[in-house]
């Protein structure tokens, strides 16, 4: 598969999706839904899952992708399993909050970078 994390990074960057709907809606076709479904799938973890107090949603976006794409319960948690471990290795962090640097004042990774990582980690795992 030829990457999509560009993709993904635009649609973040353009304004119109937050981190998860970012990552769901660039595989919407890979996982047989349109648009605006990936869209609605990750309305609420714009600024990460619980508001910035827990998992990127770049992270949640790729977990809903490989759900769907995989149609496997165990194979999904496997293959989250490898995406969660090589971002937390990549970016020191897999909450919102700490790649943010909230309470420590130290950026870890900007949404565009963290959406881009969870894209690239999920393409390996499709």
């Amino acid at each position: 598969m030829e990457t999509r994390k560009h993709i993904a990074t635009e649609k973040l960057n353009c304004g119109t999706h937050n981190c998860a709907q970012a990552v769901i809606s660039t595989y919407a076709d890979l996982i047989g839904i349109d648009e605006a479904t990936a869209r609605n799938l990750g309305n609420a973890f714009g600024a990460g899952m619980g508001t910035m107090e827990g998992t990127c949603g770049a992270l949640v976006g790729a977990g809903i992708v490989l759900g769907l794409a995989t149609k496997d319960r165990a194979a999904a948690r496997k293959g989250m399993r490898q995406v969660m471990t090589q971002f937390q290795q990549r970016n020191g962090a897999t909450q919102c909050k700490l790649l943010k640097g909230v309470g420590t004042g130290v950026v870890l990774r900007e949404c565009t970078g963290c959406v881009a990582d969870a894209a690239e980690l999920l393409e390996e795992q499709l």
